[in-house]
């Protein structure tokens, strides 16, 4: 099977979506049809054997429309996804631009339509040449040049609507083709009579038919079309931001060495193997792995973590992310489209293009609308003259049902919000494969965890520390048990080591070191034998005192084993001198999500390879409904599809690499902090972070999208059932009331404008669980690591610039910036983030809302610096006052 994606040109509305779709599912040897009105493309799955890109190209061409495989379009060749976009984008543009001329000019040109047609029944001054009977035709003329112009401006109505009429596909453009046609048509044979009523001096025919001409309605039905697909075609290019936004961030160029030499190239260049030369302020390129020197890289953009992470050789780093302090270089690892950006973007892209299951209710409503749409039209024309009306009135509700009835909302109901939603998703760090992992997501009712990873941290850190020597002080403890576990290489040992280290407490040197392999290690330490490990070695090792001094200690171990811990005892000269208790500790995002998931009404399962003790510990501190203990990888898909037998819509969690059979045997597979290997192929949702609450986030994005799509297809169906009868004149017979079809193709315009602008309401969608969601552990946890961090950046004292202020009595000055572009919390961050580093900022708040920056200052700082501060972070300030 071969997977190919087209650029599809002439799809106006839902019905060209659903005709485009079913004329290629016919073909022999086509598995799935994607058609996407938005972006204009096609994705087609099918048997190379059977079918190629021509015939599919072919298929398309016969029923009106135009198609070519995406790979063709020779500006896009060898630029990877950046010249991809910017082709789409640049053709977007250039029609966007022409759609914006067409109207100018065909609202200049319909303004003296309406004038001569309109002017004295509303009152208005018309010159004398366009007024009375006897002027009559030269009225009628006049109009008729005016809307000749509008016609030929808009005639791609026209061109496609009849077209795809004459192929048995009828689209939107056929109901306007067919319904501004037919008052041309009906003024011109009016223009005839008048003519005969002139020849015969029959003024009675002339004065009825002077008052139907139709020419204005033709015109302004086409005109009123054409507002309604500007506002649209730009209501519908804010979708791509996000996608936009994720392609800026690549940079362009590279600095490589060649040849001994630092060479600039283009990003798109970069080969793997290459060593990049990368500078303060400067963005990571590709991904690839340090070699030498050092420096603190803000990895916000891709992983949402706040505080920039120190990378030194061996560490890994990921494009598009920024390097703060530092100079260093890496050897280029993943390139081009391999890139963890370059897959974000076309996850997103891919997601953002694909259709939900919702949206085929709309494409198989579209699909038959519009033929019985022109039967409602000519049966309510017989109706009306059967029923003794005139032609004119019965051909105008005839049009007023064409014109009104054309399915745009109905086929922008889902896209638009599917697009949105994708985007949204996308600057939280959350991935989504797909419309219809987004559309599911929101049907689960049960989330099954696996614990190492995605609950805990995934490695062990000290939880307890217990001295049973009287003798000995707790800092001294922890130095000789820091001092012993130094040589071995056991997480728990290490675990130990990074305990003393974070406390600031020296170890001394340990010698005659030995390690018994799953039992634990001995040492000399200042003269003492020292041993660590579990029970069963000290038991081994006759290393315990009297039988009361061991059940002692054995009861002890045994509390902390029942928490889910491991404890490790250590005994000096044959005297137990304390114990120290490691775990793999619960991350407090983890804590904050499982409430949040008990209150959104799903049920939470853990899986764990840990023995029952450890699981059954982590499941009542974290009161999870139930933990399956003891499950090898290969069980886990066991687990999920037993909880599916039982009629549950189920979403695994996991670290989309050992837990791959569980992520695809869900419902909805999700992998938690994919970092740079992203697990592409076995989960449905890839999660940047390492954070549960981006679970969280994304149901609430999906559930939000989805009552979005739900909202807009009642609007779409709603209105045309009621908008159908009234255009048919049901209200007429009581109420004298009628839709001209002028005020038929404003209102239809006017919905599509509507069912966009609800669904682009997403963008302001904020997560119940916020940063602030993360606890004040987290919090102090940020403030350490920033104050670590500072101490060691070169060129910055760490001295709390606050407390300094006051020491001096300085008076805080404040300003106050109007900036443009800021979209999300990352661009809250970075222009924060530029404003702080001003020399004589003291602090920097945005409010997005307000679009606004406040900064407080310690000196007097120019209007200009901080503009062009603003400016160098990529956004666009408009103003700064002093307040």
């Amino acid at each position: 099977m071969k997977k190919e994606k087209y650029n599809v040109t002439g799809m106006t509305c839902a019905a060209c979506q659903a005709n485009v779709t079913r004329c290629v599912q016919k073909l022999d040897g086509v598995e799935e049809v994607n058609v996407n009105l938005l972006s204009g493309q096609m994705t087609v799955d099918y048997d190379e054997t059977k079918l190629d890109s021509a015939a599919i190209a072919r298929a398309v061409e016969g029923i009106g429309y135009g198609a070519s495989p995406a790979d063709a379009v020779p500006d896009a060749k060898g630029g990877g996804f950046r010249s991809e976009w910017e082709v789409r984008q640049s053709r977007a543009r250039e029609e966007q631009q022409s759609m914006k001329v067409r109207l100018v000019a065909s609202i200049v040109l319909l303004i003296p339509l309406m004038y001569v047609a309109m002017g004295s029944m509303m009152g208005l001054p018309v010159p004398g040449i366009l007024t009375g009977m006897e002027n009559a035709m030269i009225s009628a003329l006049t109009q008729l040049i005016l809307t000749v112009p509008i016609l030929v401006l808009n005639r791609k109505f026209y061109k496609v609507g009849l077209k795809a009429l004459v192929k048995r596909a009828p689209n939107m453009d056929s109901l306007v083709a067919i319904g501004s046609g037919a008052s041309l048509i009906y003024g011109l044979f009016a223009m005839y009579r008048m003519a005969w009523g002139f020849g015969h001096q029959d003024m009675a025919v002339v004065h009825e038919y002077a008052h139907a001409l139709y020419f204005e309605s033709a015109a302004m039905i086409l005109t009123l079309v054409t507002v309604g697909k500007y506002l649209e075609a730009r209501s519908r290019s804010k979708t791509s931001d996000a996608l936009g936004k994720l392609v800026d961030l690549a940079p362009k160029t590279a600095v490589i060495i060649k040849n001994g030499q630092e060479v600039t190239v283009p990003a798109e260049q970069v080969a793997a193997g290459d060593i990049v030369v990368i500078r303060p302020g400067e963005s990571i390129p590709v991904d690839g792995v340090v070699t030498e020197g050092a420096g603190y890289v803000d990895q916000a953009a891709i992983t949402g973590e706040s505080i920039p992470v120190e990378k030194m050789p061996g560490d890994t780093v990921i494009s598009a992310t920024i390097n703060k302090n530092g100079t260093f270089r890496f050897r280029a690892s993943k390139v081009g489209e391999d890139t963890t950006l370059s897959q974000i973007i076309r996850l997103v892209d891919e997601a953002g293009n694909s259709k939900a299951p919702i949206a085929r209710l709309a494409d198989k409503v579209s699909g038959i609308f519009v033929p019985v749409v022109i039967g409602i039209a000519i049966l309510t024309a017989i109706v009306w003259i059967v029923a003794g009306q005139d032609f004119e009135f019965a051909l105008s509700n005839a049009i007023a049902v064409l014109v009104i009835s054309c399915p745009c909302a109905l086929g922008l109901a889902t896209p638009v919000a599917i697009m949105v939603g994708t985007g949204k998703a996308a600057e939280y760090g959350i991935l989504i494969k797909s419309a219809e992992s987004l559309e599911n997501l929101h049907s689960i009712d049960t989330v099954i965890l696996d614990k190492t990873g995605t609950i805990t941290s995934g490695h062990p850190e000290v939880t307890d520390i217990e001295v049973l020597d009287p003798s000995m002080s707790p800092e001294e403890f922890l130095s000789r048990a820091a001092a012993l576990e130094a040589g071995s290489e056991h997480p728990l040992a290490q675990a130990v080591v990074e305990k003393a280290k974070g406390d600031g407490v020296s170890s001394v040197q340990a010698e005659d070191f030995q390690a018994r392999t799953g039992r634990g290690v001995s040492a000399r330490i200042s003269g003492k034998n020292w041993l660590a490990g579990n029970l069963a070695f000290m038991e081994e090792e006759k290393a315990m005192g009297p039988e009361q001094e061991t059940a002692l200690v054995r009861e002890k171990m045994g509390q902390y084993a029942s928490q889910g811990k491991t404890p490790l005892l250590f005994v000096r000269d044959g005297q137990a001198a304390g114990i120290i208790a490691v775990a793999d500790t619960v991350r407090e995002t983890s804590r904050a999500a499982i409430r949040k998931f008990k209150e959104m009404g799903l049920t939470v399962v853990m899986l764990t390879g840990d023995n029952k003790v450890t699981a059954e510990a982590i499941r009542k501190e974290l009161d999870i409904a139930e933990a399956v203990s003891d499950v090898l990888p290969t069980e886990k898909e066991a687990c999920v599809r037993s909880w599916q037998e039982k009629g549950h819509k189920v979403a695994m969690v996991g670290d989309g690499i050992n837990d791959a059979p569980a992520l695809t045997r869900a419902d909805i597979g999700i992998a938690i902090g994919a970092g740079t290997d992203i697990a592409i192929d076995s989960a449905d949702v890839v999660l940047m972070k390492d954070s549960l609450q981006d679970v969280v986030t994304a149901i609430e994005l999906s559930r939000a999208v989805v009552r979005n799509i739900h909202m807009n297809l009642f609007w779409a169906f709603f209105y045309n059932i009621l908008g159908i009868p009234v255009a048919a004149g049901a209200l007429f017979p009581a109420f004298g009331l009628r839709l001209s079809p002028m005020i038929g193709s404003a209102a239809m315009s006017l919905s599509s404008v509507c069912v966009v602008t609800n669904a682009l309401r997403l963008r302001f969608f904020k997560p119940a669980l916020g940063d602030q969601a993360d606890g004040s552990a987290k919090a102090e946890k940020d403030a350490e690591k920033t104050d670590s961090m500072t101490e060691n950046i070169p060129g910055d004292s760490g001295v709390d610039k606050k407390e300094e202020q006051e020491e001096k009595g300085m008076v805080t000055m404040k300003k106050t910036l109007v900036v443009e572009g800021m979209m999300c919390e990352h661009c809250k961050m970075h222009v924060e983030k530029a404003l702080a580093g001003v020399v004589g900022v003291d602090s920097a708040q945005v409010d997005l809302e307000k679009k606004t920056a406040t900064v407080s200052l310690t000196e007097d700082v120019a209007d200009q610096v901080l503009m062009d501060a603003v400016k160098e972070a990529g956004y666009e300030p408009v103003s700064c006052t002093a307040q």
